[in-house]
């Protein structure tokens, strides 16, 4: 006989490889799914009941045995593991349950395969990660508003190719990632409302012969409906997919926003002071004041796209239904979710050490002719076609940089031998603030509009 441990023994007489044992077992990283799979094994014992397969009295030993598993592990936690040699958490709960409660507890597996016991398991999981994750992003949406209220006035040259463009208010460069954020939830609120479907009742993979409602299950699991089909319901890990996709794009973003934020706290930039608390030093300068959080930010995206592609390249040739390489998924999301959800916190974290040079993004907000798109729109308003007015100042910008002044640092006489429409009012549509109060379209950068999205995102976060 082999391991009684084992969930498959009766037609095997060899005991596994320890190797392959090794190599095939999980318990060491699918423990993680403990509370979900005790809390789906409670539903489907309530399932068994509800039809006779098993009677009110074992339905109750199974089910307090259950609850009394919960309660050991939120006292003790991962020190309920200790000693064990299971294959993995399926194994554990069924091994102590028996443990605990004899015959009885034999009896629980009845209608159910760890093929859709997993893929119910690891879908309650993940479920409850993503709400976490989802109140993590909501935590550095009010970072990015906190900021953006500190230095509400501020202003900052907009780039593009990393080139000084147009200036913007720093709050509008808070509210765009901001927005980021926005999408990144409407991301995750639809990747949980496919996750949210109960495969359990599936079997291993042509549905169990049990007459279980299935929907009264999902009912006491909080899913939203079952599976419609029990080959797709033990193979399908789009869910997984789908997480570790959003979860890519909340990197992605992270990763843009510490890559603003080291330049701009950098020496050849200094609009940005790090606080101690979010630095580090080096061992050999002593005059450093390393970004490291940011860099991290950065670099962890890498881990959170490969398990993305892992999980893709896993599934990409599987024939149905379940297959063995399905194990892999697990990893991998579980090191999305601890990677995804720490970043988030220590972006938080940054954000809210972080604060503005005001001066200094004041005055390179105001050189560099970031005002030479205001000169043309005030050329348009004067009847220029726009690509005559763009031609138009691009002369009249050659001629400021060789005389080394800004546009609005010209004379009017300097400005007229460009176009003899240009007036004396051409200097207020230079102004910075005239140049900011401008953009009063939907979304720009203007105060007006850059306070009424303040108040919008404000609005975001208040809402349930």
């Amino acid at each position: 006989m082999i391991n009684s441990g084992q969930l498959w023994g009766g037609r095997f007489t060899e005991r596994p490889h320890e190797t392959f044992a090794e190599f095939n077992d999980s318990f060491r990283y699918d423990r993680r799914l403990f509370v979900a799979d005790v809390t789906a094994s409670i539903a489907h014992a309530n399932g068994l009941a509800s039809i006779g397969v098993i009677t009110a009295d074992e339905s109750a030993a199974i089910t307090n045995a259950l609850k009394k598993m919960l309660d050991e592990y939120a006292s003790i936690g991962e020190t309920i593991f200790a000693d064990s040699s299971a294959e993995d958490v399926h194994s554990f709960i069924e091994g102590k349950l028996i443990g605990m409660i004899g015959d009885a507890g034999r009896k629980l597996h009845t209608g159910r395969s760890r093929n859709d016991q997993v893929a119910t398991a690891f879908r309650l999981w993940l479920r409850g990660e993503i709400d976490s994750i989802d109140t993590l992003l909501k935590g550095v949406q009010t970072s990015l508003v906190a900021f953006a209220e500190r230095h509400r006035n501020a202003v900052i040259p907009g780039y593009t190719h990393l080139q000084r463009a147009q200036p913007l208010m720093f709050a509008h460069w808070c509210l765009a990632y901001f927005e980021m954020l926005v999408r990144d939830r409407s991301r995750l609120t639809d990747v949980r409302k496919r996750l949210n479907i109960m495969p359990l009742g599936s079997g291993a993979l042509a549905g169990t012969g049990f007459p279980v409602d299935r929907k009264a299950v999902a009912a006491e699991l909080s899913f939203d409906s079952v599976t419609a089909n029990s080959l797709d319901g033990v193979s399908d890990r789009d869910f997984a997919v789908e997480f570790a996709a959003a979860a890519s794009l909340v990197m992605a973003h992270l990763s843009r926003l510490a890559e603003d934020l080291i330049l701009y706290c950098s020496a050849e930039f200094g609009f940005v002071r790090l606080s101690d608390a979010v630095a580090s030093g080096s061992s050999l300068m002593p005059q450093k004041k390393n970004p490291d959080a940011l860099e991290l930010l950065r670099g962890r995206s890498g881990r959170v796209f490969g398990g993305l592609m892992s999980l893709l390249t896993m599934i990409k040739g599987l024939p149905l239904a379940y297959n063995k390489d399905m194990q892999e998924d697990k990893e991998a999301v579980f090191d999305i979710v601890d990677t995804v959800s720490i970043s988030l916190r220590a972006a938080a974290i940054v954000i809210d050490n972080a604060s503005l040079n005001e001066d200094v993004c004041l005055n390179a907000a105001s050189k560099g002719y970031l005002n030479a798109t205001e000169l043309a729109d005030y050329l348009v308003k004067k009847g220029l076609p726009f690509r005559t007015a763009h031609e138009t100042v691009g002369r009249a910008v050659l001629f400021a940089i060789d005389g080394g002044v800004e546009l609005d640092e010209l004379s009017l006489t300097d400005l007229k031998r460009f176009s003899p429409t240009i007036g004396e009012d051409v200097f207020d549509a230079l102004n910075l603030q005239s140049a900011l109060a401008a953009k009063q379209a939907i979304g720009g950068t203007s105060p007006t509009q850059v306070a009424a999205s303040l108040s919008n995102a404000k609005r975001i976060l208040n809402s349930p």
